[in-house]
């Protein structure tokens, strides 16, 4: 009651924040006139005349005021846009590292600019994070314009482009990027084989834009590059028979967990039917031996019973393709992990893609907190305030709209069935479009828009539907959602980037209308007749009330919501908002309030009536989403928590990298972990505190040929009376030592170099990837440590080291071994050694925890050829040969051993 009370009298925290913002951006406006009075030339010298003072010592927050007023100035002249006070406010929150909530329509790309501007006179590169690629380049020519006539350099990072044109890109003062494509590139450049072919440079500052859907939504899935592995369809096909045949009395799932486990009497029955199949060793489904067919078993029955079809995925052209949750986007060449991606396309018949192996991976939270100073702006972040702070460290500002919001949003509509509701949406369409108000439908899935367009069609609406099966008119149809009478459904609003304008978009309908028409007189006079349509058509909008938002159910997450109520009432326009709900809704069935509410609504409301709008019904609704938000937090946290033990790992490996592409020689780190192998192997047949009777001599014999090719007559020396494990610790050393100088005693030193850097870098690759991959395995199980009374996340990082420091004993044997083994043919001049050329890897975006997949794309139509073991540097002189003849993918390694791509070999087209 007191803090009601002093809020109401002093205003919230945010609203004294904001205030405090006020007397910056009046030392901004002070500058205006001055601005205003430069000649273009005058207006572009700023940037030189703010780099210098930076160079003399001042800081950004000292050229702040002044750098905002030019980027002001420099917008009328090139948009004819000027920012407003509140945008202004919004510029110096970004600045500031924080999050800028403002409001749909309210400018936030014209936001970025200032920022963004600000933060590239440093000249160590801006990044500006779009959720999709359209928005990237959209957004690089939009706001470029403001840039370049400033005389700073852009580029826009966006799929397919050669590994030339994103170093151009990454290397211009400010990047715009999509989040997918700059964490791609981080793990492509962490794998390659030298600084020069690596295309990012040091992380400095991003604005991330729609910072909620990529730092909250997205970041429940990884980022993952793979290579396929052995084909296993047949297998998938088999068990996917066998599983069809299973009922729902079989198997117990969780909907909410996404999860589902067969019952006993559904496990004996699946190992008859596995054993009749032929797929069973022994009788027991969960023996050891039929490891790999339980997670067949397991992935099949999700396919089968928790993934639907054209609501998780539709199949187009003879493939799977998923639909993103938050979108409903076609998420083309996404690929579900674990399996299960395969097992639906043998539910669906169709063929079957290889499974991937993990080769790099990071979080978006990992990633986004390598940026020294990092900014974000969206329309709705409040309410995950607490999870931006503690993972990114970042406040969330709410920004005052420009002018007063003058949108309604209504209580609820609440009906029996499904059935019923979408009957009462239809005939409350029907009611708004007659009138002249435009009307945005917002569905959850492309079932549902499709079924609101069939009672849509039956009540005689007209009306466009905008979703994943669409999604090539997407711009066009959300662009002209404002106009009178317009119907317009769309499957989820979050992050469409395009304004819906009342009485339509000028651009897009001079697009559509004069696309043809030359410029000219004419083609002047039919844009100025457009524009005068648009400003009637307005009116007439504006009269019957602005756009009319309708949702036809609740999301799971409060953000989404408001993301498609903000879609009406920009910039101080008149809107309406109402949510329509039922016992059917999915939100309702799984997380909503308890079976005694459904029954009293069941037993006491009839057949096609609603409910009155209710307060407390809305307040229930809101629980449920709450209870929605805080699971999908911890599962977010635990990725993080999970991901933290892998990164600290990461940093190890890539600053590894790192230095070994930097040094001229690495002789120092491969004598280094030669002398610790012989430490480690002396160490296991020669324990310490033993008698020489007690040790393994027959071993260590075995092991020292081996792995540093030496014949040590070890016998000899135990007959010495100063034996003991030191003095063969060092003539084991001394003796590999002689034996590398010996073979490379006629090779020249900076082949040599190459040689050693080479056999580094690729078993460093080898090892980390084994690694990942027994992670990965770890991860899966570990949490069935709960049942022990022990903390699954302890009991990974303990694992995790452990698997940590046995890799990198593996990584110095298989180092000093490969040198060990090492030939080299001298009759021929040694060829230059050329390091490995990347294949083309697949990219994914894949949950570890439910399967599911965000975004990602394919690097290229062919997934390439990935070694499964480490390659072995050819030091033969390559062979000369016709491959013509041999069916031969253009993107795998070439026969004649030069390491080179095929296509880039001999398998070159003349």
């Amino acid at each position: 009651m007191l803090g009601a009370f002093a809020k109401s009298l002093f205003g919230s925290s945010n609203d004294r924040y904001v205030k405090s913002l006020g007397k910056v951006v009046d030392s901004i406006a002070a500058f205006e006139p001055t601005m205003a009075a430069l000649s273009n030339e005058d207006l572009v010298g700023q940037t030189a005349r703010f780099r210098e003072r930076l160079a003399a010592g001042e800081t950004l927050d000292d050229l702040l005021p002044e750098a905002f007023a030019t980027v002001r100035e420099a917008s009328k002249r090139v948009l004819g846009m000027r920012h407003f006070d509140v945008q202004m406010v919004g510029g110096i929150v970004l600045h500031r590292g924080e999050i800028a909530e403002m409001r749909t329509g309210e400018g936030k790309t014209l936001v970025a600019t200032l920022a963004t501007y600000l933060n590239a006179l440093e000249g160590k590169g801006v990044h500006v994070v779009t959720v999709n690629d359209y928005l990237a380049s959209r957004d690089c020519e939009w706001m470029g314009q403001v840039y370049r006539f400033l005389g700073l350099t852009t580029g826009v990072i966006v799929p397919n482009l050669s590994e030339d044109q994103r170093r151009a890109a990454y290397n211009a003062d400010i990047t715009y990027a999509t989040n997918n494509e700059l964490g791609f590139d981080y793990l492509r450049d962490n794998m390659k084989y030298d600084r020069a072919s690596m295309v990012q440079r040091p992380f400095n500052y991003a604005i991330v834009d729609e910072v909620d859907s990529i730092l909250i939504d997205e970041a429940r899935t990884p980022l993952i590059i793979s290579g396929p592995t052995d084909d296993k369809s047949e297998l998938y096909v088999a068990v996917d028979a066998i599983v069809k045949q299973v009922t729902e009395d079989d198997y117990e799932k969780d909907e909410k967990q996404r999860t589902i486990i067969l019952t006993e009497d559904g496990t004996e029955k699946v190992e008859r039917l596995l054993e009749a199949a032929g797929l069973l060793q022994g009788s027991n489904l969960y023996d050891f031996e039929n490891t790999q067919v339980v997670h067949h078993v397991n992935q099949a029955l999700r396919a089968n019973a928790m993934f639907r079809r054209d609501i998780d995925y539709i199949v187009k052209d003879g493939k799977v393709i998923i639909i993103d949750e938050f979108t409903g986007r076609m998420m083309d060449g996404r690929r579900w992990s674990e399996g299960l991606h395969q097992a639906v396309e043998a539910k669906e018949g169709v063929r079957i893609e290889p499974e991937n192996q993990t080769l790099a991976s990071i979080t978006f939270q990992n990633y986004f907190r390598m940026y020294p100073k990092l900014g974000g702006m969206t329309g709705t972040a409040a309410t995950e305030a607490t999870e931006f702070f503690e993972i990114y460290k970042m406040n969330v500002v709410t920004i005052p709209t420009n002018r007063p919001v003058q949108r309604i949003d209504e209580e609820d509509t609440f009906y029996k069935s499904l059935e019923d509701k979408f009957r009462g949406i239809a005939r409350t369409i029907k009611d708004h479009a007659e009138k002249g108000q435009p009307v945005l439908v917002g569905t959850v899935s492309i079932e549902k828009s499709e079924m609101l367009s069939d009672f849509l069609t039956q009540e005689g609406v007209k009306h466009a539907v905008l979703n994943a099966r669409f999604h090539e008119m997407e711009a066009h149809i959300v662009a002209q959602a404002g106009r009178k009478s317009a119907v317009t459904i769309a499957t989820n609003m979050a992050g469409r980037g395009t304004d819906i304008k009342l009485g339509g978009n000028l651009e897009f309908r001079v697009e559509a209308e004069l696309g043809e028409m030359p410029e000219g007189p004419e083609r002047d006079a039919a844009i100025a007749r457009i524009e005068a349509e648009i400003e009637a058509e307005k009116a007439e909008v504006l009269a019957a009330g602005g756009l009319f938002v309708l949702g036809t159910e609740r999301h799971e997450s409060r953000r989404i919501d408001n993301q498609l109520r903000g879609r009406s009432g920009r910039q101080g326009d008149p809107g309406l908002s109402r949510f329509y709900l039922s016992l059917d809704d999915d939100l309702m069935r799984i997380f909503g309030p308890d079976t005694m509410f459904a029954k009293m609504i069941r037993s006491n409301l009839e057949d096609g009536e609603a409910l009155p709008p209710s307060k407390w019904l809305s307040k229930a609704i809101e629980t449920a989403q709450k209870k929605v938000e805080a699971r999908n937090y911890d599962i977010r946290k635990q990725v993080v928590e999970y991901d933290d033990v892998m990164n600290d790992q990461r940093k190890v490996i890539y600053e590894q990298r790192s230095d070994i592409m930097d040094a001229d020689t690495v002789d120092d780190v491969v004598t280094d972990m030669r002398h610790e192998t012989v430490n480690d192997l002396v160490g296991s047949c020669c324990p310490p505190g033993t008698y020489p009777e007690q040790w393994d001599i027959a071993r260590l014999k075995e092991r020292s040929g081996e792995v540093l090719g030496v014949d040590a007559d070890i016998d000899a020396w135990l007959n010495e009376d100063s034996v003991d494990p030191e003095m063969i610790e060092e003539r084991l050393t001394a003796l590999a030592n002689e034996a590398v100088a010996a073979k490379i005693a006629d090779i020249d030193p900076a082949d040599w170099h190459g040689i050693e850097k080479s056999i580094l870098l690729q078993s460093l690759d080898h090892h980390w990837k084994e690694h990942l991959a027994t992670l990965d395995a770890l991860r899966q199980v570990v949490h069935l440590r709960a049942y022990a009374q022990k903390t699954p996340i302890n009991e990974y990082k303990q694992e995790a080291f452990a698997l940590f420091e046995r890799m990198l004993t593996n990584i110095r044997e298989d180092v000093t071994g490969t040198i060990a083994r090492v030939q080299f043919q001298m009759e021929a001049p040694l060829p230059q050694f050329d390091l490995p050329v990347l294949p083309d890897f697949i990219t994914t975006h894949i949950d570890p925890l439910s399967g599911e997949d965000d975004t990602a794309d394919r690097d290229a139509g062919n997934p390439g050829f990935i070694t499964t073991t480490m390659p072995r540097p050819a030091m033969a002189a390559a062979p000369s040969g016709d491959f013509a003849n041999l069916d031969i993918s253009r993107n795998a390694p070439c026969p004649c051993g030069s390491g080179q791509k095929y296509k880039h070999c001999h398998g070159a087209l003349s």
